[in-house]
């Protein structure tokens, strides 16, 4: 086998301009994709702490005006409430908690009108209770009647992610914490644009189990950015390889 003429040499270098520009676009996006997954990195550990600043405020505020809500601003902030319970027109909404380890509990979230002294209604969800004490009598002793305060953390109405069923209004199969879909379902009127995830505080009898919500983002920005980078480093290897082979491997033999 001969050794690479000039001309060749040069011929097979023009030849990589192609590949090579295709390369260095595809790069230059890789790259880019993983210093912006660094940078949202950055912006999520900056709304974590934001919101485990706010649920901890003391003392507790008063909710927003309705028409201040303001759901980047407000959401997860710790508030406190008095009203007047309306348990005939409590919602139960499919949902999870933990419970052994390894193992979670499934039930229902109890969102229940909170009638207060101006007329308003705020959506309180109380907390979770399990499948079997779906039947308000069978957990009477947490119907509690009279004014009630409530301390929790204020939450924007929630969407139906892709994987999430529909809600059924009709049948009263509820999936996802919908306050308006909600509010029109019970008759309510004059409803808070948000609603109140109850704390920890017991209810009379345990249930339902307040303190549900958990801070816990999800924040693997760092884990797409490594994998972007490796794309990355992977592309100028095997691009690397690919040029030398091209510039210095031996031209083939001729037929004669």
């Amino acid at each position: 086998m001969a050794a690479l003429s000039a001309i060749e040499r040069r011929a097979r270098l023009r030849s990589l301009w192609a590949p090579g520009l295709a390369a260095l676009v595809c790069l230059a996006i890789l790259l880019g994709l993983g210093s912006w997954q660094l940078a949202r990195k950055g912006e999520k550990e900056a709304l974590i702490a934001r919101i485990i600043e706010r649920s901890h405020a003391e003392p507790p505020a008063a909710p927003p005006p309705f028409d201040a809500w303001d759901a980047k601003a407000d959401e997860f902030s710790r508030v406190r409430v008095r009203g007047t319970f309306l348990h005939d027109r409590e919602t139960l909404v499919h949902g999870l908690a933990p419970g052994e380890p390894g193992r979670a509990l499934q039930g229902f979230y109890v969102l229940t009108p909170l009638k207060r002294d101006d007329g308003s209604t705020v959506l309180i969800n109380r907390g979770f209770i399990p499948t079997e004490l779906k039947r308000p009598e069978d957990r009477a002793a947490g119907q509690v009647t009279g004014e009630a305060t409530v301390t929790g953390m204020l939450r924007a109405s929630e969407a139906r992610g892709l994987f999430v069923p529909e809600s059924d209004p009709k049948r009263g199969e509820w999936f996802t914490r919908d306050v308006p879909g909600i509010g029109a379902a019970r008759g309510l009127t004059n409803v808070a644009p948000y609603l109140i995830e109850a704390d920890a505080t017991p209810n009379p009898g345990g249930w339902p189990r307040g303190g549900q919500l958990r801070v816990d983002l999800p924040n693997n920005h760092l884990q797409y950015a490594f994998t972007w980078f490796g794309i990355a480093a992977c592309l100028i290897g095997v691009f690397s390889v690919f040029a030398w082979r091209r510039l210095h491997d031996p031209a083939e033999p001729k037929a004669g």
